[in-house]
């Protein structure tokens, strides 16, 4: 993997995580094309590190509220939140442990992640139903939004648009559910590095530049990502990405068909 490679999948991970569009399945798509045959899922995890730490480094002062909650009991709006996260982040993990195997076979399939995209297409599309939500997060809520996370585990359904289209279909405002959806990312890629520590810890040393290279500029794009999808949310513009999946997830289609 040379470091033009490394720079084009951390830019399409930083930009793709957080843009509706689905980071995963961009990567098998480009991997494939760039004929990257990087084993299982373990670079794409080194990326995520990069959109974690933009995660962290954006929502800073919201993550130090909630790490006080911890030791406050009055805070009760914040812990709820974070019984939110963790309620939220419960889906994927049954669904990850029961379905391991078809889940990172679905990773060497670019034909799969292409037909994906169209299921996140028509995602984005249902947010044109129900746009001016004014409703609080909900146990419930979080709950299904936790099933819709689950589901994008599969590369080409977008975790961010699956996440933010299910918060807004339950009449959430469509900011707090743009912003439940970036803090439930934290615990889901700090799972998938758990998963993967025994092969991250057995990195091949002589690639280490080419791994850092790629969560530095996954790190920039994804900040750069998190601000656009905030500001296109609040012009209600967010359903706009579901044409953008269909024409990616045709191409693909007629590339790997």
């Amino acid at each position: 993997m040379t470091y033009f490679d490394t720079c084009i999948l951390g830019l399409l991970q930083g930009l793709t995580e957080f843009l509706p569009v689905s980071s995963s399945g961009h990567l098998v798509i480009v991997s494939s094309l760039l004929g990257v045959n990087e084993p299982g899922e373990t670079f794409e995890i080194i990326l995520h590190l990069g959109s974690l730490l933009a995660v962290l480094i954006f929502f800073r002062d919201k993550l130090f509220i909630l790490i006080r909650a911890l030791f406050d009991s009055s805070m009760k709006k914040e812990r709820m939140m974070i019984l939110f996260v963790t309620v939220g982040t419960v889906p994927a993990v049954i669904a990850y442990v029961l379905f391991k195997d078809f889940i990172e076979n679905a990773f060497d399939s670019p034909l799969m992640a292409s037909s994906m995209l169209f299921v996140t297409g028509f995602v984005l599309l249902s947010t044109k139903l129900k746009q001016n939500g004014s409703k609080e997060m909900t146990l419930f809520s979080a709950i299904l939004i936790g099933i819709a996370q689950s589901f994008a585990i599969l590369p080409g359904i977008s975790r961010s648009g699956s996440t933010i289209s299910i918060g807004m279909l339950l009449g959430i405002k469509p900011s707090e559910a743009a912003e439940y959806s970036f803090l439930l990312v934290i615990p889901a890629i700090i799972g998938a590095v758990v998963l993967k520590f025994d092969e991250l810890a057995n990195l091949d040393p002589a690639m280490m530049g080419q791994y850092g290279v790629g969560l530095l500029v996954t790190f920039v794009s994804s900040l750069f990502a998190v601000y656009l999808v905030l500001e296109l949310i609040k012009k209600g513009k967010f359903e706009y990405f579901a044409y953008y999946c269909f024409a990616a997830g045709a191409f693909g289609l007629y590339l790997f068909v």
